[in-house]
């Protein structure tokens, strides 16, 4: 059962069986009058009370959805008049081309805490790619001049599935945007010509120093195995194995690097694994509980990228910070900033080490 209200031209609609919040359904629906065009900048929006009652919401609710419209700026309150949209002064609309190369749960979480952040400041398209050369290079020339900002995460697969961060022809194609509409994310590459923002990870530091933050507890095993996945879909950069091997040749480990968590793994006590794929970290917390090991005792467990499931399990993760990522690019587009920034890298330790 949904219910709708209208006042002017505002149109509130809130859905009585969704489990969405109230008050995040009214944000919503104000958002997507403003950018369909049915309020226009200025313009009277209800009171508290009035929407309070016309859909039968508590006040606090309304409440606490303007005040979250006031925080993004969407919205204005005039002392004795009431709420108005706000100006164009305040919300500039900008057209932002978002182009990442997998759709993964961290790379979407970049994705959603950068729209979240640019607020009804511009409409963002989002664009998919799955590391495939051919398909980045037709989607960002047929969109050549069409965007203000493109926001460009580039890692490329070869036909042996390794890992590349661009292409001659890719970096051809990157060469034609304007430097000052440009943003790399995720991975740098110095080599591109201008002053252009880029928000990147250093794979091979970031996971040599996560390690040496861990270096104590680690030192408890007797061997460290990196899974790195050879023949990946969606790639991984080879520079994460390349801070591993440093790591425990620096750090005197005996180590071992493999390709994927097999079945029936030979599993010994004492192994500490660091696993990249999500199925992998599944296949070997299954083999640990089926083997009767004791995960953080017997067996340790590392995982590359943090996700909410891995923070409830209860699994120590070597992650970049996602969310901060997504964040740094909007204030760029919104500050109009041409930094170089590196992304801060976490060492999360839980009970899986």
């Amino acid at each position: 059962m949904s219910s709708s209200t209208m006042h002017s031209e505002i149109n509130i609609t809130i859905d009585e069986n969704s489990r969405v919040p109230k008050y995040k359904q009214i944000v919503d629906s104000v958002i997507e009058d403003i950018s369909k065009g049915r309020l226009s900048f200025g313009q009277k929006i209800p009171s508290i009370n009035e929407l309070s009652e016309s859909c039968y919401l508590s006040r606090n609710t309304v409440e606490k959805a303007y005040k979250l419209l006031k925080e993004r700026k969407v919205i204005v309150s005039v002392k004795g008049k009431g709420y108005y949209t706000a100006k164009t002064d305040l919300i500039s609309k900008l057209n932002i081309c978002f182009m990442i190369n997998k759709p993964s749960s961290y790379k979407m979480m970049i994705y959603n805490s950068f729209v979240d952040a640019i607020g009804v400041n511009a409409h963002v398209n989002l664009f998919i790619y799955h590391c495939e050369e051919s398909l980045f290079i037709r989607t960002l020339e047929k969109n050549l001049g069409a965007f203000d900002y493109y926001i460009i995460m580039p890692h490329f697969k070869l036909e042996d599935l390794s890992h590349v961060s661009y292409t001659e022809a890719v970096l051809d194609v990157i060469e034609q945007i304007p430097k000052d509409k440009l943003i790399i994310m995720d991975n740098a590459k110095p080599c591109i010509q201008g002053n252009y923002g880029s928000i990147y990870q250093d794979f091979q530091n970031d996971i040599y120093q996560a390690l040496k933050e861990g270096l104590d507890r680690l030192q408890q095993y007797d061997k460290i195995i990196l899974v790195y996945p050879n023949k990946a879909v969606h790639p991984y950069p080879k520079r994460i194995m390349l801070g591993f091997r440093q790591f425990c040749v620096e750090y005197d480990f005996d180590f071992e690097i493999l390709d994927q968590i097999y079945d029936d793994m030979e599993l010994q006590s004492k192994d500490i694994f660091i696993t990249i794929e999500e199925m992998d970290l599944v296949n070997l917390v299954r083999q640990i509980r089926k083997k009767g090991l004791k995960l953080g005792k017997d067996i340790g467990i590392i995982s590359y990228n943090e996700t909410p499931l891995k923070e409830l399990l209860g699994i120590t993760v070597i992650s970049t910070d996602f969310k901060a990522m997504g964040e740094s690019a909007a204030y760029m587009v919104l500050k109009n900033k041409k930094e170089k920034v590196k992304n801060v890298f976490k060492y999360i330790e839980r009970n899986s080490l």
